[in-house]
């Protein structure tokens, strides 16, 4: 069953609609509204995220020279040491030296975000971005 949508008018200031405007435009939106519901849902997921009782989910990505001595076992070790679930993990080769790899990740928003400040420090890790994210039930 579809819920149904209810209209509401917003007064912004002349510069903040353009540039509402400007972001529908450049991130392809069909509308204001499309564009909106988006930012209301990543605020409610940043939300979530605040609160430990919830269970989230969160991608990890990293870049690493896969040279580096140890530093696939130390990965692998601390993914195993957390209360986490790792769900997915995908490894791809770069060039010789880098490996890019994801890490689906379910848990308590304060466990993901260990796991991946752990990661991301260790030596030969030459980038690491978490992204978060949760089931919205809206």
């Amino acid at each position: 069953m579809s819920e149904r949508t209810i209209r509401f008018s917003v007064s912004l200031p002349e510069n903040l609609l353009k540039e509402l405007d400007n972001r529908v435009i450049k991130k392809g939106y069909s509308s204001r509204s499309e564009l909106i519901r988006d930012l209301i849902r990543e605020l409610i997921i940043e939300e979530k995220w605040d609160y430990e009782a919830e269970e989230v989910f969160g991608v990890l990505t990293i870049i690493y020279d896969h040279h580096q001595r140890d530093l696939t076992r130390k990965m692998i070790d601390i993914q195993h040491s957390k209360y986490v679930n790792i769900l997915c993990s995908t490894h791809v080769h770069l060039d010789h030296h880098n490996c890019l790899e994801t890490i689906i990740i379910k848990g308590k928003p304060s466990e993901i975000e260990k796991l991946s400040i752990e990661i991301g420090g260790l030596k030969g890790v030459k980038f690491s971005k978490l992204t978060k994210s949760s089931k919205v039930e809206l």
